[in-house]
């Protein structure tokens, strides 16, 4: 046999069967779902983590404020937000009096839409108590966050559900603004 049939033989005998390739790329889709799938799980906790550090970083700016002033900022009693359905004010207009000295941007929810009014944070205050939201949020996941479910929009049987029909808003408030 001459050394060409030989190696044309050779390369026969190692190349990869159709099977063989079918195998290996469904292999890899199958790792590739589940690697997507897990990545999702976390990608939410860190997006309902942000929102938890946002809210307290906000609390804490107010309070620096009140501390300041002898009051919160006062919005003249009506709902503010970056969302259309309240008025569409600006970052740093949300809050007013606490955008740059007490915080150096208003932050947004991860997933905010402001023209479907959804994942908003709106404020109300009456310069003696204040109420912030992350209102009317689909995809946080509120059992994971249970500490700060606003009592007043979700007051259900099981002091988390409105009407049975789910979730609406995480707060953080003073005493007197527990009831808005």
């Amino acid at each position: 046999m001459s050394t060409t049939a030989r190696s044309e033989r050779a390369l026969r005998h190692r190349a990869f069967t159709l099977i063989e390739l079918l195998v290996v790329v469904a292999i890899i889709g199958l790792l590739a779902s589940i690697v997507t799938t897990s990545l999702g799980g976390a990608r939410r906790k860190a997006k309902d983590a942000r929102r938890m550090a946002d809210l307290k970083q906000i609390h804490m700016a107010l309070e620096m404020y009140n501390t300041d002033h002898g009051s919160y900022p006062n919005p003249g009693w009506a709902w503010r937000s970056q969302c259309n359905a309240w008025g569409a004010q600006s970052a740093s207009d949300v809050i007013p009096g606490l955008v740059p000295q007490y915080l150096p941007s208003f932050p947004s929810d991860p997933d905010m839409n402001v023209s479907g009014n959804t994942c908003c944070y709106l404020y109300l205050s009456n310069g003696t108590d204040f109420k912030l939201l992350d209102h009317n949020c689909p995809t946080l996941n509120y059992q994971s966050v249970q500490t700060l479910i606003d009592p007043t929009r979700d007051s259900g049987s099981n002091a988390c559900l409105v009407d049975g029909a789910g979730f609406w808003s995480l707060a953080v408030f003073t005493s007197g603004g527990c009831g808005w």
